[in-house]
């Protein structure tokens, strides 16, 4: 067979383009490697903002009050991944947040609370520091405060995945906040964070029915698993926030973590397909992912993009808050882990 002249293919090609078309060996199957790059936001210059915007934002306009943590390499998505949001929630004492609902999964991790609260479905949630609160897609939910300081928590929603499905709704509650009564209330954590289950329980869920996963009894188990289990060398003492209906991940799309590293540890070097955002709850470290190497402190947030090695030290004894969308990979049959060689990290 003849070689094609660079012309023909040429002129074959542009045809192509006019028809919204592409050759699939032209390298569309190749991998790619992920826009998103490592990055940190750390708190010390992050709360400041969020107290100015209390200063200069209403909260009846802005209706939530929310800085938007982007990812450089990500510009104009509002987004700290491919697949995940994340911002940072100021509310001030004496303000509500109305009541609305969307399609999108999301979680909470409390930064600082001293009386703000959560409406989820009728049922209200008292917030401290360390906790994680759910809010299933599509639940009505309205925040509060009755303490005498700002609270501040870190928002993590599954929303670049009902971008992709098309999928996005929001609505707002006309009467803009919701009844709490105990006749109403599911009481979630009576029901079902006891090992127990009511015996007539046919769970239509693909969600934890816990709302709130407090940060005294996490921080118990992992002092528990610290002092009477061993330490993975790449992980040190890490713990998946489970459904406990069935074990599984508290969504469908994200997945959540908590881990332990004691004073001095360095992780084995690691990486996985999953996109991962690491708030620290307490301690400080260093983190070095890929090229780049960043410090971290108590309240910091940083993220490691998909497939990038990566290798955390702790100074102080440290825990960290992590979030990810390994929940959707394992149901695709997508998710991989390597643990690297220690002469293949730069």
């Amino acid at each position: 067979m003849e070689a094609r002249h660079s012309s023909d293919l040429e002129g074959f090609y542009h045809a192509l383009n006019g028809l919204s078309a592409r050759p699939l060996w032209d390298g569309i199957t190749q991998a790619t490697r992920p826009k998103a790059t490592p990055a940190i936001w750390r708190y010390a210059e992050m709360r400041p903002q969020l107290l100015r915007a209390i200063e200069l934002i209403a909260a009846k306009d802005a209706e939530r009050r929310v800085l938007t943590l982007e990812n450089p390499g990500l510009p104009g998505t509002g987004l700290i991944t491919s697949s995940l949001f994340c911002g940072l929630q100021a509310i001030s004492p004496g303000e509500t947040a109305p009541a609305h609902r969307h399609s999108s999964n999301a979680l909470r991790l409390i930064i600082e609370s001293d009386g703000a609260y959560t409406n989820v479905e009728g049922e209200r949630i008292t917030m401290h520091r360390g906790d994680l609160v759910l809010t299933p897609g599509w639940a009505w939910h309205s925040h509060g405060h009755v303490g005498s300081r700002p609270a501040i928590w870190l928002d993590a929603l599954d929303l670049a995945f009902g971008r992709l499905f098309g999928k996005i709704f929001r609505e707002s509650d006309p009467d803009e906040s919701q009844v709490i009564s105990l006749e109403s209330r599911r009481n979630a954590a009576a029901q079902y964070a006891a090992n127990l289950l009511p015996v007539e329980h046919r769970s239509p869920l693909d969600h934890s029915p816990l709302l709130s996963y407090p940060y005294e009894r996490t921080r118990e188990a992992l002092e528990w698993l610290a002092r009477h289990g061993s330490v993975h060398p790449v992980h040190g003492v890490k713990m998946r926030y489970a459904n406990p209906l069935d074990g599984g991940f508290i969504y469908r799309t994200i997945a959540a973590f908590i881990q332990l590293l004691p004073k001095g540890f360095r992780s084995v070097p690691y990486r996985s397909t999953e996109s991962a955002v690491f708030y620290a709850i307490e301690g400080n470290g260093t983190i070095q992912a890929g090229n780049e190497s960043f410090a971290f402190e108590q309240d910091d947030v940083f993220v490691v993009p998909p497939w990038i090695t990566y290798s955390i030290e702790s100074g102080a004894e440290c825990i960290l808050f992590s979030y990810s969308d390994r929940a959707a990979q394992v149901a695709l049959g997508f998710w991989r882990e390597d643990k690297v060689q220690p002469d293949r990290f730069p």
